[in-house]
C-alpha cells in the first residue's frame, strides 16, 4: 500500500485538499494527514468542518488514514527511515513554501518535506496565492532546484469545465497523475474530442 502525505496549511482551496484525501484514499493508498493551525481555520471557513480529522475531511470512513500533529517534529514523517511514496502540500500558503525553501523544519510539515527532499521523494507543492512576489517565486524556483515539484492550482478550460467541482477534479487530478496514483479525473487533452 502506498504512503502518501497530505499537509494542508492556511491558504484558501480546502475544496483541493478534500477532493485529494478522497481520491487518494480511493486509490487504496494510506493517507498521512497533517493539518497547520491556520490551514484547519481555512478548512471550517470554507468546508464548515469544525475539527479536521481524516473521516470530517472527506466526509465518510476513512479506515486507512492517519493522522499528524503538527507540532510533533519526533512523529514518523519526521524520519527518512519511515518510507513515504510522496509528500503534497495542498494548498500550501506562502509561508509554507518559505519555511520548505529555506528547510527551517520547525514544524512536522516543513520537517517531513525537508525529509522528502533529502530521501529524493515526491513533493508536490500546490500553491493557490496570486498574484505571486519576486519573493515566491525565488521560493518556488528554490524548491524546484531542489528536486520539489510547484503544481500550481490552475485548472486548465480545455475540457468546458461545467461545475467548481469540475476544476478542483482537474488539478486534484493533475497531483494524483504526479504521485502515481491511479483515478478517472477528467484530465486528459484528447484533440478528437476538441474537434
Amino acid at each position: 500500500m502506498k504512503q502518501i502525505v497530505l499537509a494542508i496549511t492556511g491558504a484558501s482551496g480546502a475544496a483541493y485538499a478534500r477532493r485529494l484525501a478522497q481520491c487518494v484514499l480511493s486509490a487504496d493508498a494510506h493517507l498521512h494527514l497533517v493539518v497547520s493551525p491556520h490551514g484547519a481555520r481555512v478548512v471550517a471557513a470554507e468546508l464548515d468542518i469544525g475539527k479536521v480529522t481524516p473521516e470530517t475531511l472527506v466526509g465518510g470512513p476513512a479506515p486507512h488514514a492517519t493522522q499528524h500533529p503538527y507540532g510533533d517534529v519526533g512523529a514518523q514523517l519526521a524520519s527518512g527511515s519511515f518510507h513515504t511514496d510522496g509528500m503534497v502540500i495542498c494548498p500550501c500558503s506562502s509561508n509554507t513554501l518559505a519555511a520548505v525553501a529555506a528547510g527551517t523544519a520547525a514544524n512536522l510539515i516543513s520537517r517531513a518535506a525537508a525529509v522528502t527532499l533529502k530521501e529524493a521523494r515526491r513533493l508536490i507543492l500546490v500553491p493557490r496565492e496570486t498574484p505571486l512576489s519576486q519573493i515566491e517565486i525565488a521560493n518556488m524556483l528554490r524548491v524546484s532546484q531542489a528536486g520539489g515539484i510547484i503544481c500550481p492550482a490552475a485548472p486548465g478550460f480545455y475540457l468546458r469545465p461545467k461545475t467548481i467541482d469540475d476544476l478542483v477534479e482537474f488539478v486534484v487530478g493533475r497531483v494524483l497523475d504526479l504521485l502515481g496514483l491511479p483515478h478517472e479525473l477528467r484530465t486528459r487533452w484528447d484533440p478528437a474530442a476538441a474537434e
